[in-house]
């Protein structure tokens, strides 16, 4: 007998005012633009026709906003959960800055290796390694709550913290993870044999 799967939807927040100005945001809250409401009502047309009975959001307004957009759609789901290991990477001193002031104040070889470098922590923040840790230990007990309660999960999420995910998930390289770039409009869809 062929296994049943359960399914993940996961989604990036739409685009935020720090996003839009090229900001680091990282743990800051930043609203989203008219074009982020946009978004994340594109990812809610885009999810209609998926069925989930439980959501997971992070901290940050960005984050519930958009699930907000989604969750119309959705009288299914009976549970919202909020769960920061999935929030978005702590750029630490970075946070607030533009890309631009950074790349003047460190130059463009320093700006780089904190921006996109597996392992570099910009000053006070978290590396992409770091973030993998907590997204890890999200995966893990996620899959373990959707075998028990047989259920289907949307997630919305940071690009960065979605980078991980999709690391772990589709057991990808380091060069892929740092290449990749998370739509604001979008989602991704995930199999959990149960």
């Amino acid at each position: 007998m062929e296994k049943r799967g359960l399914k993940i939807y996961i989604f990036r927040h739409g685009e935020t005012f720090f996003n839009r100005d090229r900001k680091f945001t990282g743990w800051l809250d930043s609203e989203l633009t008219k074009s982020g409401i946009d978004d994340a009502k594109i990812i809610a047309i885009r999810l209609k026709d998926k069925k989930f009975q439980v959501a997971f959001q992070t901290s940050l307004s960005r984050a519930q906003e958009t699930l907000k957009e989604v969750l119309k759609f959705h009288p299914e789901c009976k549970q919202v959960i909020t769960d920061d290991r999935m929030t978005e990477r702590n750029y630490g001193k970075l946070n607030g800055h533009t890309h631009l002031e950074i790349v003047k104040k460190y130059g463009p070889k320093q700006y780089d290796l904190w921006h996109r470098g597996f392992y570099n922590r910009p000053p006070g923040g978290e590396s992409f390694a770091d973030i993998e840790k907590r997204v890890g230990s999200f995966i893990k007990d996620l899959i373990k709550f959707m075998r028990k309660e047989k259920v289907n999960v949307a997630i919305s999420a940071h690009g960065n913290s979605i980078r991980l995910f999709r690391k772990i998930m589709e057991k990808a390289s380091i060069s892929e993870v740092v290449s990749w770039f998370i739509p604001y409009d979008n989602y991704y869809e995930y199999t959990v044999q149960v």
